[in-house]
């Protein structure tokens, strides 16, 4: 029998603070590439009790964009529309400091240095906004390609939010996390140990009632039955009582639940967050290629799970590197796997960009529940429409 094992991974609901302030920074950057497709938006949140401070930087052809518009708008549809919540859309101050972009950082992204020195033409040289390293990854253990923790921890915040919003269970109000740690056979999982639901509610509704309603309408629909079994332990509102939460509770910043966006620790990070960039930032659009070439990998059956590590210099096209790790599942080498991901996608960032149209206005509905695995959501990034192609490469 194969070695059993845990591991847990966390989500947290539209309404945390931290997700709050992701969220307007992507609909700020939405609504710059709404206008401007070729806008450079670098936005950054900050939330405490009754405001909002919306600062970075911005170059754009855009006359006019609403910022405080925005974050009321963005409040509302997370659902801080009352006082009593402690946090308000209507009633919140909104402050805005953004200032362009650093010309020493503009010359590198405008004209990258392979076209600088007549390597590349012009047009197609984008330089990456900066350095950094950015990990990409895959696994067949769940439809969505993406390890069963945070997969199920996703749906289960979701979940919380549907049910706030539908009626079911009005009592609920926008702050909430939750939690999943898996039981593994080896790679494969075959159980829920533990599930962990922290959820903010009105003061009149007793735990026992918070208990019962979220076993029945969170848990049940959400998480597979053949994976509970009589020794999963249930964790819901541990503390006895979640009244005050949102900004009210604690502040919030931008870029602040990175694992979260990503893989829920199971795999690495870079470090770069992801909302209120536009997709010269290698840190966003980088880690998107990565888990579009990952997710191909496997769907092309060449590896049960893969991890992509892409490496950027600031103002260079090309990454000055690619590392593939199948953790000893693949059906090639690994440096066979770099080769057919050089020959069939495009890394640079103008690549990048093109390969995936990231010049949209697509990134708010990334901003809570997760940047990848969303079965609710058609983004570029998670198709398999490469599949065929490396499998017909791999095996040439």
């Amino acid at each position: 029998m194969a070695e059993r094992r845990l591991f847990t991974s966390e989500s947290v609901t539209e309404g945390h603070p931290d997700k709050i302030c992701d969220q307007i920074s992507d609909a700020v950057l939405d609504a710059f590439l709404e206008v401007d497709p070729y806008a450079r938006v670098a936005c950054e949140v900050s939330v405490t009790t009754g405001l909002v401070l919306v600062i970075g930087e911005v170059s754009t052809k855009a006359d006019y964009v609403d910022i405080p518009a925005i974050v009321r708008n963005t409040l509302r549809d997370i659902g801080y529309v009352r006082a009593k919540y402690g946090f308000d859309a209507e009633t919140c101050a909104v402050l805005t400091s953004l200032n362009e972009q650093s010309p020493d950082i503009a010359q590198g992204v405008d004209v990258a240095l392979e076209a600088r020195e007549g390597k590349e033409p012009i047009e197609d040289a984008i330089g990456a906004g900066d350095q950094g390293i950015m990990f990409g990854y895959a696994t067949n253990e769940t439809d969505e390609m993406m390890p069963m923790p945070i997969a199920l921890a996703h749906r289960l915040a979701r979940r919380l939010a549907e049910v706030r919003k539908d009626g079911t269970l009005p009592y609920l109000r926008p702050d909430g996390k939750t939690q999943v740690t898996i039981e593994y056979e080896g790679d494969k999982p075959v159980r829920v140990d533990t599930i962990v639901i922290s959820t903010q509610h009105q003061e009149d509704v007793t735990q026992e009632q918070i208990h019962r309603d979220l076993r029945e309408h969170v848990i049940r629909p959400v998480v597979p039955e053949e994976f509970l079994d009589e020794d999963t332990r249930y964790f819901i509102n541990p503390t006895g009582r979640f009244v005050i939460g949102g900004p009210q509770g604690d502040a919030g910043l931008t870029g602040r639940k990175i694992i979260v966006d990503t893989y829920g620790g199971y795999a690495r990070h870079g470090g770069g967050a992801f909302s209120g960039k536009d997709p010269t930032k290698v840190d966003r659009s980088g880690a998107y290629a990565a888990r579009y070439v990952a997710k191909n990998i496997v769907a092309a059956g060449l590896a049960d799970k893969v991890e992509i590590q892409l490496a950027y210099a600031i103002g260079v096209a090309q990454p000055v590197s690619i590392s593939i790790d199948t953790f000893g599942t693949g059906q090639v080498s690994e440096s066979k796997l770099v080769e057919i991901v050089r020959k069939n996608f495009d890394l640079r960032p103008a690549g990048i960009i093109k390969m995936l149209d990231l010049r949209r206005p697509i990134y708010r509905q990334t901003a809570a529940y997760g940047h990848f695995g969303r079965t609710d959501l058609d983004l570029p990034w998670e198709r398999t429409d490469k599949a065929e192609i490396l499998k017909r490469d791999a095996l040439a």
